[in-house]
């Protein structure tokens, strides 16, 4: 047991070698880095941990230049500062390794050292936030090399560009580890705003009775993310990313609508969810709006003629006896003028009026 910063009595977790794949993006330096120190500053980290940044041969760095990368991203974008004997501990247990989808580089021997440093028995974690062509790649070397053993994955969505090459993602990784070990995650889906719905649902005596098609005239969904700085080309509006934003709200809409689960595990989450999008109607091409914002077409990557979507409005239709009529409109998109993410829940009107608006 140890006591962290709140003064709550947690369990120390086993000692760990954390690898982060995709240590150079976007989603690295705005959420993981952070995030982990703020774990260390919490003392929510093993007594023994290292932290591995890895990517391909063409964007390695080295050590130092990746301690100095997670100290600007702490700084920008973490809720503690980098100082003190917080961030002494922190930066020496940071290193990092390139590794290629071929098994070369320098990942298996950071790994084997970084494990004879701590010594004992050491759990491996490796976080997954690469564009989905690179995924499958990585999952390959992972059981290529034997790094699959004794290890758990994250994999961030998007996961997979279609059906097809989501199928093959998962069987890949069925032959390299165990279901038990693997992680598929959003980490917008994990944010409060979102756990609050389930609340709203299935913990509230006034809402859950009238959640229903003889009370709700609509539901709106909406999720803005702000136009980019100048200068400036996030990762999450990059072309291969543009998946992840649709199906957030996609995603939300399933918690809106579906029925109350068994229990809040992974699971009977998915599966409630999942019998939403089975009850809805085959999108009416009338009820769309697709468009991009103004220079889509100029950022790096991006093909001259791409027709990809980066703002997308319609109307859903869920057709089972708690939604039937009542129509569903989501509207998400990049670079607007505004950050909103509003979940709209109408309620019919009264048959008689007395009270002015």
């Amino acid at each position: 047991m140890t006591k962290s910063h709140s003064g709550m009595h947690t369990k120390m977790p086993p000692d760990h070698i954390f690898v982060m794949f995709g240590a150079t993006g976007d989603l690295a330096k705005r959420k993981v880095l952070p995030g982990l120190f703020h774990l260390a500053v919490a003392g929510l980290l093993p007594k023994n941990y290292r932290v591995i940044g890895c990517s391909r041969r063409a964007s390695s760095m080295s050590d130092e230049e990746f301690r100095k990368r997670a100290y600007d991203a702490v700084c920008e974008f973490g809720s503690n500062k980098p100082e003190g004997a917080d961030w002494e501990k922190f930066e020496r247990n940071l290193s990092f390794a390139y590794a290629d989808e071929d098994g070369t580089g320098e990942l298996v021997g950071a790994i084997a050292r970084a494990e004879e440093e701590i010594g004992g028995r050491v759990q491996r974690l490796f976080h997954l936030a690469v564009p989905p062509g690179a995924l499958l790649g990585i999952i390959e070397m992972l059981g290529k090399t034997g790094l699959n053993e004794n290890t758990k994955i994250i994999c961030e969505k998007p996961f997979g560009t279609d059906l097809a090459s989501a199928r093959r993602l998962n069987a890949t990784i069925a032959k390299c580890f165990d279901e038990s070990h693997v992680f598929r995650i959003d980490h917008f889906l994990g944010k409060e705003s979102i756990d609050n719905i389930l609340a709203l649902r299935f913990a509230n005596g006034l809402y859950e009775p009238i959640w229903n098609r003889h009370y709700v005239s609509y539901v709106q969904m909406t999720y803005r993310s702000p136009s980019r700085s100048k200068g400036a080309v996030p990762s999450s509006k990059r072309p291969e990313r543009s998946a992840t934003w649709s199906s957030r709200t996609s995603t939300s809409a399933g918690l809106v609508a579906m029925e109350q689960p068994i229990s809040l595990d992974a699971k009977p989450l998915r599966d409630e969810i999942s019998k939403v999008f089975d009850s809805t109607a085959p999108l009416n091409p009338a009820h769309v709006i697709r468009g991009q914002y103004d220079g889509y077409r100029d950022e790096p990557g991006v093909a001259p003629k791409l027709p990809t979507e980066t703002f997308v409005a319609l109307r859903a239709d869920v057709e089972n006896t708690r939604w039937k009529g009542v129509p569903f409109f989501l509207r998400t998109g990049k670079s607007m003028a505004q950050s909103r993410q509003v979940v709209t829940i109408g309620f019919k009107e009264p048959v008689m009026r007395n009270v002015p608006r």
